[in-house]
C-alpha cells in the first residue's frame, strides 16, 4: 500500500516591494497635473483648459488624457482634492463635538482658497451632470461629520431619537454657507457661538 506524501507547505508570503521607478514617475506626473489643475481652478474656475494644464505642468497632453480621458474627469478629481473632508471628532460629548465642527467649518469658510471656486461649481452644476456630481460630493463630505456626531449623540441619549439628522445638519451649516456666499456678513466668533447655542440648547 502506497503512503501518501505530505503536502508541501505554501511558501511564505513576501511583503510587497518598494514602488518601481516607473510607478513613481506615473504618480509624480499625476500629482503635478492635479496640483496645476487646482491652481488653475483658483485662477480661472471651471474655464481651465487641458492645453494650459499641459503647458504649466510640463506634462504632455497625451499623458494627461491617458489618466483622465475627458477634461471633466480631471476637473472632478481636482475639485474633490480641493476640499478635503473634515473628520468627525469623538469626545464623548455632543456639545464639544458640534462646537468643534462649527468652529472648524467657520475657519475654513473664512480662510480656505477653495471657497472662492465653489460658486462656479454650483453654477455649472445647473447645466453639467459632472459638475453636479462634484458639488454633491463636496456637500456630502462637509455634512458627513456633522451627521455622524448627531447620530452618535442620539445613540448616547443626548439628542432625541425623533430628530432628523439631515435636517439638523442643514440648520447648522446652512447659515454658515449663507453668510459666506450670499449675505457676506462676517463669520465671526459671535456668530459661531450663536450657532453652537442653537445646536446644543
Amino acid at each position: 500500500m502506497k503512503t501518501r506524501k505530505a503536502a508541501k507547505p505554501d511558501p511564505p508570503t513576501q511583503p510587497p516591494g518598494p514602488p518601481s521607478a516607473g510607478r513613481k514617475r506615473v504618480e509624480h506626473s499625476k500629482d503635478k497635473i492635479l496640483t496645476t489643475t487646482i491652481e488653475l481652478l483658483y485662477e480661472a474656475g471651471l474655464g481651465l483648459s487641458i492645453d494650459e494644464v499641459s503647458r504649466r505642468s510640463g506634462v504632455a497632453k497625451t499623458t494627461i488624457y491617458r489618466h483622465w480621458p475627458v477634461r471633466s474627469a480631471l476637473i472632478l478629481e481636482a475639485c474633490v482634492k480641493l476640499t478635503p473632508e473634515p473628520r468627525a471628532p469623538d469626545h464623548g460629548s455632543f456639545a464639544r463635538e458640534i462646537a468643534e465642527l462649527i468652529e472648524t467649518l467657520a475657519k475654513v469658510l473664512r480662510t480656505a482658497r477653495w471657497t472662492g471656486v465653489l460658486p462656479s461649481i454650483v453654477d455649472a452644476a445647473e447645466r453639467d451632470p459632472a459638475a453636479a456630481r462634484v458639488f454633491g460630493q463636496i456637500q456630502a463630505g462637509h455634512a458627513a461629520p456633522f451627521r455622524e456626531v448627531i447620530v452618535r449623540a442620539q445613540r448616547r441619549g443626548e439628542l432625541a431619537r425623533q430628530i432628523d439628522p439631515d435636517t439638523m445638519v442643514a440648520t447648522i451649516i446652512g447659515p454658515l454657507f449663507y453668510r459666506r456666499w450670499f449675505s457676506r456678513e462676517p463669520i465671526d466668533k459671535a456668530f459661531t457661538n450663536l450657532l453652537i447655542r442653537q445646536a446644543t440648547g
